[in-house]
């Protein structure tokens, strides 16, 4: 039979450890047909990788603004409307769980270059 300090132990063990993802933010949101200036972040532990797309309309103008960023995963699929500068905007959230999975349109170069500083800033945090 097992001792009481022991059987918590090994639920220790057991539980596959939160590992904090590296997603993609903006500086700022981007207005189309501009990309945003992004950068990789380490996400805190529990959050995905989030990109948003808010669309906005008044008479002939159209404006959609993108975002990039972590979310809390309950935020996820997440529909709705917001007001910013006196335009109403449909929003969209869209979450991955995956390194950098919110990147969109990534070029090779582009890709190589995360993936350099991906490596740089893990090893830099052990």
């Amino acid at each position: 039979m097992m001792s009481r300090t022991l059987v918590p132990l090994l639920f220790l063990f057991l539980v596959p450890p939160v590992v904090p993802l590296f997603c993609y933010t903006c500086v700022f949101p981007a207005v189309s047909p501009l990309e945003c200036i992004r950068f990789p972040l380490l996400c805190p532990a529990g959050q995905v990788c989030l990109f948003s797309k808010a669309v906005g309309q008044k008479g002939e103008m159209r404006v959609v603004l993108s975002e990039k960023s972590c979310i809390q995963p309950f935020l996820c699929g997440l529909t709705g409307h917001k007001s910013i500068m006196g335009l109403n905007f449909t929003f969209t959230n869209q979450c991955c769980d995956t390194h950098l999975c919110n990147g969109n349109a990534v070029s090779h170069s582009a890709t190589f270059w995360s993936a350099i500083l991906l490596a740089l800033l893990t090893l830099s945090a052990v």
